[in-house]
């Protein structure tokens, strides 16, 4: 079909129609992320949406394209929150999705009407590395916590398949990005432009040989011992005391069973420790009994009157030993409402936080005497940049305590225990994901499973043989550099635009 009778097509069809169309094709990449699973659409998914973006009449339509498509994207991933934020889910979906409208204006520039002189081979390499680059600008800009977080990158979606956690030991998270937005990009070229086919195909060719050649010589972790880590998973229980005396009682069946670290989840523990000896005698008397140190996470008000804190406490048998953690980066409207005199409302439409918790500021690794370890709370599992300084700091093991109760039987606690794979892979460091109500999970250093995962509706304990791992892998060492590359990229294309669109009257008025 030409440019122009697309824009027929175009011009027939109803804004509203097009706008839902925009919403449905954003959509559809969210069926590549647990719990569906299907990995392998994530390479496909795109193409509706670029089709669609690239038939617009104009950049503006383009841009709408984007828009929507990214509210349905953003809906799509994090449907799961609709109980508890009601309309306030399809606000954020619609301010989050106004990132992706300079992608969609930029596709119909590249390969669409908006390209001046048509889409020529150069015009199409540019689109194989600048709508990929365009589209990780979007994820690093929405991963600033105070937007929501880097939940649902569209490269975690991979989190099963070994080549793309080889790519992650490499350029982390966003690398893998970067391959699946352009191969759906190449594929957008192959389907509607002929004559630049052998571009796209040399696109995929290279994404190919990119793949291959990390997972043949990459370097890979360094195995360094084992180390036994029980997790312990109450399930389903109301009432921080009810919880906590099933968590007691399952914590005392691994005694015999000769762990090295047992993990509770987050908002394990309802009181704070220091106004409540009895409780923090408990527990030492419990890893007296276990004879490994118990992490748990405490949900309190503190009894220094600095409000709520959810905090990460190490437990031997005489106490409360080492630093404790406090987590820093909170859910926004889970645990803390942004701008709470202007956005308070939200409390009265959904399960809002009624009140902020505090958040920590700074990151602390602790040590066992046998085991130094990263710990991480919930959602904090979701940055790839925590992860990496902990393993900076020395961290042997990353751990992130967590508590998905609110959404048994929905999409979250499995993509929630999915990113402890990537963290893993990124990292060269093995991670446990323990929840109060599962998914919990373990993955060694190259992010494959460590034995089974606990479901969401068991109630108990288990012992993981975790194999430990040394050395740093070139993503801990490098850091973010692939959208840091990605951002220069599309800053000198910008660069090189505005220089011809000056140029050109210049030459227009001699």
């Amino acid at each position: 079909m030409t440019v122009t009778a697309e824009r027929r097509a175009t011009l027939a069809v109803s804004p509203w129609l097009r706008s839902a169309g925009a919403v449905c094709s954003g959509a559809v990449p969210a069926l590549a992320f647990p719990a569906p699973g299907l990995w392998w659409l994530a390479y496909v998914s795109l193409v509706p949406w670029l089709l669609l973006a690239r038939s617009a009449d104009s950049g503006r339509r383009a841009a709408l394209d984007g828009w929507f498509g990214g509210a349905g994207f953003m809906l799509a991933v994090h449907h799961w929150l609709l109980p508890s934020l009601h309309v306030f889910l399809l606000v954020l979906a619609l301010l989050l999705g106004a990132l992706w409208a300079p992608w969609g204006w930029l596709v119909r520039r590249l390969l669409g009407a908006g390209a001046p002189a048509g889409t020529g081979p150069r015009q199409a390499a540019a689109a194989l590395v600048l709508l990929p680059c365009c589209w990780l600008m979007v994820e690093l800009v929405r991963s600033w916590q105070y937007l929501g977080g880097p939940w649902g990158l569209i490269g975690a979606s991979q989190y099963q398949v070994r080549p793309a956690l080889r790519l992650a030991s490499v350029g982390g998270v966003w690398l893998i990005s970067f391959l699946v937005v352009l191969v759906n990009t190449a594929l957008a070229v192959l389907v509607t432009l002929p004559p630049v086919r052998r571009t796209a195909g040399v696109a995929l060719l290279v994404a190919a040989a990119l793949t291959g050649g990390v997972w043949l010589w990459a370097p890979r972790p360094q195995a360094a011992g084992t180390a036994r880590i029980a997790v312990v998973q109450p399930g389903v229980i109301v009432g921080p005391d009810q919880r906590f005396a099933r968590e007691v009682q399952l914590t005392a069946r691994l005694a015999g069973t000769h762990p090295d670290l047992v993990v509770w989840g987050e908002s394990s523990i309802g009181v704070d420790l220091t106004s409540r000896p009895d409780v923090a005698n408990r527990l030492a008397a419990l890893s007296r009994q276990v004879g490994a140190d118990l992490l748990v996470n405490v949900d309190a008000e503190r009894a220094d009157g600095r409000g709520i804190s959810k905090t990460s406490v190490l437990v031997g048998p005489d106490g409360v030993t080492g630093p404790t953690y406090d987590k820093m980066r909170l859910v926004p409207f889970g645990e803390y409402i942004p701008m709470r005199s202007v956005l308070g409302w939200a409390t009265s439409v959904g399960k809002a936080a009624g009140q902020d918790r505090r958040p920590g500021t700074r990151q602390v690794v602790m040590d066992t005497g046998a085991l130094r370890i990263g710990p991480l709370v919930c959602f904090e599992s979701a940055f790839p940049d925590m992860s990496r300084h902990l393993t900076d700091d020395g961290a042997q093991l990353l751990v992130a305590q967590s508590s998905t109760s609110s959404f048994q039987n929905s999409w979250a606690p499995a993509q929630h225990a999915s990113l402890a794979a990537l963290r893993a892979a990124e990292s060269w460091r093995p991670m446990v994901h323990a929840t109060l109500t599962g998914i919990s999970a373990v993955y060694d250093a190259q992010g494959r499973p460590v034995g089974h995962r606990i479901g969401t509706s068991d109630s108990t304990s288990a012992v993981y043989a975790v194999p430990l791992a040394g050395g740093r892998s070139l993503y801990a060492r490098f850091g973010d550099w692939v959208p840091r590359l990605a951002l220069l990229l599309v800053l000198a294309a910008a660069g090189y635009e505005i220089r011809r669109r000056v140029r050109r009257p210049a030459r227009l008025s001699r």
